[in-house]
């Protein structure tokens, strides 16, 4: 029973793997970013090229948006909604309840979603994951239909429900400086301490019992008969934290990803 639900997640480790291979791909860009300050002498920073106003103008204005907004409009790897990642972010003021659930439902609702999902799907429909579902169109669309579900129940859980409940913040607040290592290890340690509404730095209580719950209610509910068990729910709920672990840690060095693509577009 627990490899049927395990296989349930099988597509989503495909990003898992795509993003491991970006980060690897971008080790070399992000070291020599940290060797490259130590290399210039003092000298040369005072004077700045032409056009490297517009490009600070331009990242002001991104950053003032972001103050005024409280979220983003980025997207991982140009393409996934990446709204509640907030970069080089000081003092903003909090999400109320309602700016949660807005933000929340743009992103499980984003029109990049239903492909996604329909992508996972085909995947488990050639594995064959979770049998019950049966194959055919009637198998395909009962596991785009649970495909959906599950990331848009985990969504609004995690990052809406408990967080306005609790008053605990949804966002990822990127750390954007440091060595590769201390970085990741920021980004990891984010699933277990967030941010409290008032600032404060609190245990993640909406990310770990969110998402045992919405593993639970995935199991027991729409999910075939065979596969609503206990050790399946738990598999299910280890397979979260450990995909949204990461995910977040993508979202720390994607920032220096895209501007490595944007200097390679941009001679």
């Amino acid at each position: 029973m627990v490899m049927t639900k395990r296989l349930r997640l099988v597509p989503q480790i495909h990003f898992v793997v795509i993003a491991i291979a970006t980060l690897l791909t971008a080790l070399p860009a992000l070291a020599q970013q940290e060797q490259t300050p130590a290399q210039q002498p003092p000298a040369s920073q005072p004077q700045s090229k032409p056009g490297e106003a517009g490009k600070d103008d331009k990242t002001d204005k991104t950053k003032d948006q972001t103050d005024q907004t409280g979220t983003s409009k980025d997207r991982l790897f140009f393409t996934l909604p990446n709204f509640l990642t907030v970069e080089n972010a000081g003092q903003i003021p909090p999400l109320t309840a309602g700016q949660k659930f807005k933000v929340v439902a743009r992103s499980s609702f984003d029109y990049v979603e239903f492909p996604w999902y329909g992508f996972l799907a085909g995947i488990s429909q050639a594995e064959n994951s979770e049998p019950g579902y049966g194959q055919g169109a009637a198998g395909y669309g009962k596991r785009y239909g649970a495909a959906f579900a599950d990331g848009t129940i985990e969504n609004f859980w995690t990052s809406a429900i408990f967080p306005s409940v609790l008053h605990q913040d949804p966002r990822f607040f990127q750390l954007g400086k440091g060595g590769f290592w201390h970085r990741t290890g920021y980004a990891i340690s984010r699933i277990f301490v967030t941010r409290s509404d008032s600032g404060t730095s609190q245990f993640n209580t909406s990310e770990i019992v969110g998402s045992a719950i919405s593993a639970g209610i995935s199991t027991y509910s729409y999910h075939p008969h065979a596969d609503k068990t206990l050790s399946n729910s738990l598999s299910v709920w280890g397979s979260q934290i450990g995909y949204d672990t990461i995910v977040i840690v993508v979202k720390e060095f994607w920032p220096d990803i895209r501007r490595k693509i944007s200097r390679k577009k941009t001679p």
